[in-house]
């Protein structure tokens, strides 16, 4: 299984010229740094490339170049910490990552990734929203595939099925929903996840 970065982002500047690169680089950290502030001052529905432009003061034209779109932007935004979420589950330490059954995995994987929505939850929210369909962005892919291959080791009968089964109980909205608007604590949801592994890999 390979590492996938949730948004690649290639340099802007041109092959050969490391100072464009480094240009590049810095106009993209300025935007994201501009892009972090409106989430945090005003939440994820207002950062729209309209706003972002004026917030970091460049023409939309850069933004759009730079992003792409409202969701390639959402998708760049949670890069970083898709990416630190990725490697735990794929080369950390046990039970996480690499060394543990696939029962203690599958509940480790869960109760790091309700902490992760939580964490990242408006953004979550806001690139799905924002995407034909959030099932094809590599992250969820790859959480997905992660998950079926610990459940064909356990011995399910039917991996890729029953992934897409726990990858819904993960949904991002949910998950934000049920802890900020139905005031369900996120011990609660970890519980719940728990319970649910052990009472599935039992019937194997």
């Amino acid at each position: 299984m390979s590492f996938i970065p949730l948004q690649p982002d290639a340099p802007m500047g041109t092959p050969g010229l490391p100072h464009e690169r480094s240009d590049a680089a810095r106009n993209r950290e300025r935007l994201l740094c501009a892009a972090r502030e409106l989430v945090d001052e005003f939440g994820a529905d207002a950062l729209t490339m309209d706003a972002l432009a004026c917030k970091a003061k460049v023409g939309k034209g850069t933004v759009f170049r730079r992003f792409g779109s409202r969701a390639g932007l959402m998708m760049t935004l949670l890069s970083d910490a898709e990416s630190e979420f990725q490697r735990g589950f794929m080369f950390g330490p046990p039970p996480l990552g690499p060394g543990a059954s696939p029962e203690d995995r599958l509940v480790a994987f869960g109760e790091g990734r309700i902490y992760f929505v939580l964490e990242n939850g408006e953004l979550l929210k806001a690139a799905g929203a924002a995407t034909r369909n959030r099932f094809d962005v590599p992250a969820t892919k790859l959480s997905h595939r992660h998950m079926e291959v610990l459940l064909r080791e356990a011995g399910i009968a039917d991996p890729w099925v029953m992934a897409m089964s726990l990858t819904y109980a993960l949904d991002p909205e949910r998950i934000v929903d049920d802890v900020r608007v139905r005031g369900i604590s996120p011990s609660r949801l970890t519980d719940s996840w728990r319970e649910l592994i052990t009472r599935l890999l039992k019937t194997t």
